[in-house]
């Protein structure tokens, strides 16, 4: 009892481990990977009572109460929907067992404590979410200023219109900015970062 409390006093009682990829298939959290769609797992921790599985689409949790009770809520967090942002690594101090990854996707914000002897993988993770990170603000920045453009453009043209445009001539500009901003969409909204996990996560 003792020995339980010092380890809830001091948080070492659910202090993660990393996974390697030879046991991925071992962990409850594999099973709601979508393999079928060329989903892949390419960095789990695992504690206690959570499983934190990222893959090159979304990050998957297995939520656990408690270390004693088989009841868990699978939470699952595609990275087109919820962007990666602040994302920030703890390293260890002199007495402490434990480093912290922490980082938000959408508005949820996470912090994972991960065995210390586990950095130099952390570190893998640190720079594939960092990088996600990136590409994410840079394309959201250039999405916004192609709808932006699309719309000065719609509107010059619908001034420069002599007695109105036609429904015909309407038409083709509605369906031409409509094909326009999907082709936006389909570029600076990634689905997948399969590129960045494997320039990073070290296999």
């Amino acid at each position: 009892m003792f020995g339980k409390l010092a380890a809830d006093a001091l948080g070492l009682s659910d202090i993660g481990s990393v996974i390697g990829p030879a046991d991925f298939d071992k962990v409850d959290a594999d099973d709601y990977v979508m393999h079928e769609d060329s989903e892949k797992i390419f960095f789990l921790i695992k504690s206690k009572t959570d499983d934190y599985c990222f893959t090159n689409r979304a990050l998957i949790h297995l939520d656990g109460t408690s270390a004693v009770s088989k009841k868990r809520m699978l939470y699952r967090y595609s990275y087109h929907s919820h962007p990666v942002s602040n994302v920030k690594l703890e390293t260890a101090g002199t007495v402490d067992m434990d480093v912290e990854i922490k980082f938000v996707l959408g508005e949820q914000a996470f912090s994972i404590d991960v065995h210390k002897k586990h950095l130099e993988e952390l570190k893998d993770l640190y720079k594939s979410l960092l990088r996600i990170a990136e590409i994410q603000q840079d394309n959201a920045v250039a999405y916004d200023q192609a709808r932006a453009s699309i719309q000065l453009a719609a509107t010059t043209l619908g001034r420069g219109q002599v007695g109105g445009a036609t429904a015909e001539t309407f038409g083709q500009l509605n369906q031409t900015a409509f094909n326009w901003l999907r082709e936006s969409h389909q570029k600076y909204v990634v689905k997948d970062f399969v590129a960045v996990f494997q320039r990073y996560i070290a296999s």
